[in-house]
């Protein structure tokens, strides 16, 4: 097994990166457009429109959730099954992958029941309750959904372990499968058999269960790392181990569904008492077009995060290894990437927000639609740059096994300034605050950001034992 990962140690960081997070990014791509794709045909079928968009937005953040326990597992697994290989322990890294697959059976099961048993006071907390059309389709949307919550969060937490064995190919197809099927069956369940929200559900569905059964073949033919009845056995200290390590990317995804939360009932409450949209005909439209544009940016940072989570093998294995000067230089071209990532994605939000809104049914709507939704994608996305270096860089700290740090500063973004300026704009602001809540929280983190990657530099520069 050692054989297989030493090349981590060798080959030119630019292309190993190059390697890892190509496919790494193709897979969070395929992964965000299940939801998207669902969006989009809802958007354009006259009989849902901007009530089906809402319906959407409400149920969106509930599949984060599962999400952030998925990757939360997946991402500890990966950066610890990385660490191991670097240091050359077997066992370890086999009992990591045994466990993270118990774990994410146990947790999406009680997820599901969690789901089922409380739907309609899940929905009220998430903004549902705008108006009675958008309730009646959230609900819909939202009990078909949650029926494939085991095989979506069995898909999203094995993803990042098939790259850890040195399979991104095989991870992106898996992803790239599941996502097909969906494409393929959205128009043919909402436009010919007229299913609606249930049949946008079912399509995403059936694409999940393709996902997460060839991530099943794949761990019956692991390369690097082979898997026995004893992997599967209770390991406090490795399962305490493998999440510490993805507790950030626990806390990264569901401190964004607090910010959804406070965003989706701001909206709703300002709404209210805007004078357009305190109108019942035009109610739902602010929570629509945020979803919208949080779908818009979410490909943006689908984008990031691949880049930085497709380093993580390397990171973890250098790091292992005590190859500091390798894991600097990667560091680097990470933050210019995703900074030139970010320079894209603001120059489009700003010059083609109509562009943008068109895709989502603009022309079936009312100008107030349109209007609304090129101010939110104009202010609300504004510090784009900012956030993607934020996200690149907490994950990379993740990835050297700085958790403490990595989960600091994803709190402090999430929580701190991402519920906090949600709730507290909106005062001052109305409507406007919940949009400029999101630059100034970005804006915010990137100061206390540099200090960590100044730190970070001057630590990798000097003669350190490996971290553990």
């Amino acid at each position: 097994m050692e054989e297989n990962q030493s090349y981590l140690a060798t080959e030119k960081v630019g292309k190993l990166m190059g390697k890892y997070a190509l496919p790494c990014i193709i897979s969070l791509l395929v992964g965000a457009l299940y939801n998207i794709v669902d969006q989009i045909f809802i958007a354009n079928a006259s009989y849902l429109g901007s009530y089906g968009n809402a319906a959407n937005t409400v149920v969106f953040p509930l599949t984060v959730i599962a999400l952030a326990v998925a990757v939360m597992i997946g991402d500890g697994c990966c950066a610890f099954v990385s660490l191991n290989l670097g240091q050359g322990n077997r066992e370890e890294a086999a009992d990591s992958v045994g466990l993270s697959v118990l774990m994410t059976l146990i947790g999406s099961a009680f997820l599901c029941a969690v789901y089922l048993l409380f739907q309609t006071q899940i929905i009220t907390v998430f903004g549902g309750t705008v108006n009675e059309e958008t309730f009646a389709l959230s609900k819909e949307y939202f009990f078909y959904i949650t029926l494939g919550i085991p095989f979506y969060m069995f898909g999203q937490a094995m993803n990042p372990v098939i790259r850890a064995d040195g399979s991104p190919k095989f991870a992106m197809a898996a992803t790239l499968c599941g996502a097909a099927l969906n494409i393929i069956l959205d128009p043919i369940f909402i436009f010919c058999f007229r299913w609606g929200m249930m049949g946008a559900a079912l399509a995403t569905v059936i694409g999940q269960i393709a996902t997460a059964l060839l991530s099943l073949w794949y761990l019956l033919h692991m390369k690097s790392v082979k898997l026995s009845r004893r992997a599967f056995r209770p390991n406090k200290a490795i399962a305490g181990r493998t999440l510490s390590l993805g507790i950030c990317s626990f806390l990264s995804q569901i401190s964004l569904v607090a910010a959804m939360a406070a965003i989706n009932n701001m909206v709703r409450k300002y709404g209210a008492l805007d004078p357009v949209f305190g109108q019942a005909l035009y109610a739902q439209i602010p929570m629509a077009v945020v979803g919208i544009v949080m779908k818009v940016f979410q490909i943006v940072i689908s984008i990031v995060i691949g880049m930085a989570a497709g380093c993580i093998p390397i990171v973890g294995y250098n790091m292992g290894a005590g190859r500091q000067t390798r894991v600097k230089r990667l560091f680097s071209m990470l933050l210019i990437c995703e900074a030139a990532v970010g320079l894209i994605a603001l120059l489009v939000v700003e010059l083609l927000p109509r562009e943008l809104i068109g895709i989502f049914g603009s022309a079936n709507e009312s100008v107030y639609y349109t209007e609304f939704a090129v101010k939110a994608f104009r202010i609300y996305l504004c510090m784009i740059v900012f956030a993607c270096l934020n996200k690149a860089t907490f994950i990379f700290l993740q990835a050297m096994g700085k958790a403490v740090a990595s989960t600091m500063l994803s709190m402090i973004r999430e929580i701190v300034f991402g519920v906090g300026f949600a709730l507290l704009l909106p005062l001052f602001f109305g409507l406007d605050g919940v949009l400029y809540s999101m630059p100034v929280s970005d804006l915010l983190t990137a100061a206390v950001s540099a200090i960590v990657i100044v730190s970070t530099y001057k630590q990798l520069s000097g003669k350190q034992e490996p971290c553990r």
